[in-house]
């Protein structure tokens, strides 16, 4: 089992599976990948420089392509006994690079996660919760507060799909903690606080102990976690297809007509890409390079979002958003 950070910010994680081929020697059945020159990434948005002042509290890319800033005055610090409630404003960026701000208040949460629903409004989670503590706060499109529940402890992946429903994996220290409703390691929930689907393990991918990548976008979802990285589909109707992967430790996957593109490793593989044919049942490796920045330089520090045949990457100090695109 890994160990993550508390504030179950994105990193890479640094536990290897001895059983399991990693890196660039990965193969299946006696195939051994292409070598390919590094990938740069595509600028895609930048948060407006009048907000630069700000404290970015977090930032993510929603169903529809649009860009997300919530920032706040300063970075919120507990107080006596709890953490006092705070006012930020979410700054969209949109696919033809308009933006607008949308003022939430009263918000609580230490370790945001926040996202877009389709109707205009947002979700804001803390990553950290107690089981006593309605972690999850929903906002309408005029940043009215709606709704409050809670999802569980130590969110590591939180994404809203097209139709508006909560996709929710968590780390290692949420899935063996105390709070059951981290559990299975993956949920997924109506924007009411619902539960919708829970993971549970099948034949050919074993329990997930900690949610390394997601992928949700009008295509469907993919999860690649920890413990054995099958690539598991959810389909529609909440029934699972994995496929055996020998690829490990990705923190993020791009998924498109047969194919896979996993983003990331363990140790000096952080900055791998493994590009993938998807069969029936297994994960077949075809090439294997790095991702770098737009301008060709190592990556740094970073977050990461899945969707669709997109992967988007927002480096420190987490003011633009670059792109890979597999589609293309």
């Amino acid at each position: 089992m890994t160990t993550r950070k508390a504030d179950a910010d994105h990193s890479t994680p640094v536990a290897v599976d001895t059983n399991t081929v990693t890196g660039h020697s990965a193969s299946v059945a006696g195939h051994s990948p292409q070598e390919t020159p590094p990938t740069p990434l595509a600028p895609y948005a930048r948060l407006p420089r009048r907000y630069h002042d700000r404290h970015i509290a977090h930032s993510t890319v929603d169903a529809f392509g649009s860009t997300h800033w919530l920032v706040a005055a300063r970075e919120p610090k507990p107080g006596p006994g709890a953490l006092k409630p705070y006012d930020a404003l979410v700054v969209t960026v949109d696919a033809e690079g308009r933006d607008h701000a949308t003022e939430l208040s009263a918000l609580r949460a230490r370790f945001p996660r926040i996202d877009a629903l389709p109707d205009g409004g947002f979700v804001v989670a803390d990553a950290r919760s107690r089981r006593s503590e309605q972690h999850v706060q929903v906002y309408d499109a005029l940043g009215r507060e709606s709704w409050t529940f809670r999802v569980g402890d130590a969110i590591e992946q939180f994404l809203v799909d097209p139709a508006g429903r909560l996709w929710v994996g968590h780390f290692d220290e949420g899935v063996f903690g105390d709070d059951e409703l981290s559990r299975p390691g993956l949920r997924c929930w109506s924007a009411e606080g619902e539960p919708l689907w829970a993971y549970e393990a099948v034949e050919g991918a074993g329990e997930i102990y900690d949610c390394y990548a997601l992928n949700v976008s009008e295509d469907g979802v993919w999860v690649c976690a920890y413990n054995d990285f099958a690539l598991v589909e959810i389909h529609p109707d909440g029934k699972v297809r994995p496929r055996v992967n020998s690829v490990t430790g990705a923190a993020a996957l791009a998924v498109s007509a047969g194919r896979a593109t996993f983003v990331g490793g363990y140790g000096d593989d952080r900055d791998r890409l493994v590009d993938a044919e998807v069969t029936y049942d297994q994960v077949r490796p075809v090439s294997t390079g790095r991702l770098v920045g737009p301008g060709g330089t190592p990556l740094g520090r970073r977050r990461t979002v899945s969707r669709g045949p997109r992967v988007y990457v927002q480096e420190e100090p987490y003011t633009a958003w670059a792109v890979l695109d597999i589609s293309i």
